[in-house]
């Protein structure tokens, strides 16, 4: 089989853009059903199940970064999704949420400040690879959760036009 040609140039971004994530949706492994994909297995156009999405605001230090992790030897490419997510404000709600999370493989949504949104973890869901819970030491310092989230995928993560925030629910910290 041939490696697929090229179709297209890229002309260069104007600045308008920014960095940083505002939302962050969860749902259960496993409910977003068939993902119906475009042909440029690029954007999730809908998802053949009913996922509940549970939306958490953040603000700051959250990012997407993909990591592509590819290997002429092997013939293999993968890629790498990691979301680092700050939530400010200890709670037992929270905490509570966040179990639920770490012990599970939650699919996820992000979207960005330039509203777009990117599914991780699409057919793999995602772990809980690492973070803290912390008081802070002094007076500005976090109080709150921080979690690092990994995806692998055989495909960089899916730009999503499908609904997504229809029926977020949320707890208030």
């Amino acid at each position: 089989m041939a490696c697929t040609a090229l179709a297209s140039g890229r002309s260069l971004a104007c600045k308008e853009n920014v960095g940083g994530i505002k939302t962050i949706y969860f749902a259960t492994f496993g409910s977003l059903g068939e993902i119906s994909v475009d042909s440029d297995d690029s954007t999730v156009t809908a998802f053949s199940g009913s996922p509940t999405w549970y939306q958490w605001d953040v603000k700051g230090a959250n990012s997407l970064e993909q990591t592509i992790t590819a290997s002429r030897d092997n013939g293999t490419v993968f890629y790498d999704q990691i979301v680092t997510a700050v939530f400010t404000k200890l709670g037992a709600d929270t905490q509570e949420e966040l179990l639920k999370i770490i012990g599970g493989r939650p699919h996820i949504v992000v979207e960005d400040y330039n509203d777009n949104k990117l599914l991780v973890g699409a057919y793999n869901g995602v772990d809980v690879n690492g973070g803290s819970i912390g008081t802070g030491a002094a007076m500005g310092d976090l109080s709150g959760y921080s979690l690092t989230l990994q995806g692998m995928e055989k495909l960089p993560a899916f730009f999503v036009t499908a609904t997504v925030s229809g029926d977020a629910t949320q707890i208030t910290p």
